[in-house]
């Protein structure tokens, strides 16, 4: 008890406990939900190169317009002023509507529509990219539905030359598409787990740093262990009441959908806290620097974002890549949300990663007798 309330007042006296812990990883996930709160890019902007200037290509750059995720702002005279203006950040894409496009449409001479757009960002690229080819399909479709009735074909036998099969799309467990359910309930969690390294190596380091080792074990009777876990434990506290705060905001008042059940992502959150503190634990004792050890444990909860596999999947990844995923505890964190929370699987499905997670709390175990050896040798060499 006496170590509990030491490392309660450790908490309480050092304000970037309160800021790591507690306000920014709260800030982080409104940041985050917030910045996507319509869902998935709306109105991005797109330019038109119009050299036929008919009714037709009017139309198309109406039709254009009135698709959710592109707006037109702007007409260009010429390609070449399109694609200045899309290197200076002005226009995502532009389309370009080549001369007498209308005349050799009607008379079944194929003309080229042409569209450019910037894949920097693979999100914007994807959903431009979309409503073009949505635009030049259905210019294609319109003049052959002309023909075909010119040439005396009903209405119903056109449209089955047209699409002879017609798609019946279903997007499971997100049907709006929306990328604030897709990447939030990522982001925020990885936020979390980078904090939880640098805070757990942080506060054993600076027991090492300032010199308060003896005082330390002191409160646990002699005991490294226990001092060491009652430490880890009363942070695991925080963090689990952080964690359920920022799942409530988001699955309670923004209503991320959750359908294998809430008790499932609380269980999950606990257990993927408890196996990042134990990993941040074996961090430290494997490189016994302060220094050292807080750069590995940054370096390995940036690299969380790209390893956990959301925006970009593991198996197109290359084959050592599929190994290295694993030592990622966001990546099993996904995974398990993926299965149990997302799409309603038992947790028997997951026992791989569950074992994972529990390995990565119990590697701690492995250097503790080198951390304490360490303690008691350590020299801080500002």
């Amino acid at each position: 008890m006496r170590q509990v309330l030491r490392e309660i007042k450790l908490l309480l006296k050092h304000p970037i406990y309160i800021l790591s812990m507690v306000v920014l990883p709260l800030v982080v996930t409104v940041f985050f939900t917030s910045l996507m709160e319509e869902g998935q890019p709306e109105d991005m902007p797109i330019g038109v190169v119009d050299l036929d200037n008919t009714s037709a290509t009017r139309k198309l750059t109406r039709m254009l317009d009135s698709f959710q995720a592109s707006r037109v702002v702007a007409h260009y005279a010429s390609m070449d002023e399109a694609r200045h203006a899309m290197q200076k950040n002005e226009i995502y894409a532009f389309i370009l509507f080549p001369k007498n496009m209308t005349r050799d449409m009607t008379s079944m001479r194929r003309p080229k529509m042409s569209f450019y757009y910037s894949n920097t960002s693979l999100t914007v690229g994807s959903l431009i990219f979309k409503d073009m080819k949505t635009v030049s399909t259905l210019a294609s479709a319109a003049i052959g539905q002309a023909t075909l009735q010119a040439k005396g074909m009903t209405a119903e036998q056109t449209r089955a030359f047209l699409q002879p099969i017609a798609l019946d799309v279903h997007s499971v467990g997100n049907p709006a598409v929306n990328y604030n359910i897709f990447l939030s309930n990522m982001l925020a969690p990885a936020v979390l787990i980078l904090f939880i390294f640098l805070v757990t190596i942080y506060s054993i380091a600076t027991e090492m740093k300032f010199g308060t080792y003896l005082e330390w074990i002191e409160a646990s009777d002699g005991n490294f262990n226990r001092a060491l876990y009652t430490k880890v434990l009363t942070q695991s506290v925080i963090w689990f009441i952080v964690y359920a705060c920022m799942m409530g905001y988001m699955y309670g008042a923004l209503s991320f959908p959750a359908p294998g059940g809430y008790w499932k992502l609380l269980l999950l959150g606990a257990l993927t806290i408890l196996a990042s503190q134990g990993f941040a634990i074996f961090i430290f004792g494997l490189i016994a620097s302060p220094r050292m050890a807080m750069s590995v444990g940054a370096l390995l909860g940036v690299l969380s974002f790209s390893m956990v596999g959301s925006a970009f999947p593991i198996m197109a990844m290359d084959p050592p890549m599929h190994t290295l995923a694993w030592i990622f505890p966001l990546r099993h964190y996904y995974i398990i949300y993926q299965l149990c929370v997302f799409n309603t699987y038992p947790l028997s499905h997951v026992i791989p990663h569950i074992i994972a997670l529990l390995g990565f709390m119990l590697i701690s175990l492995t250097v503790t007798h080198r951390m304490e050896r360490e303690f008691k040798t350590f020299e801080y060499l500002p």
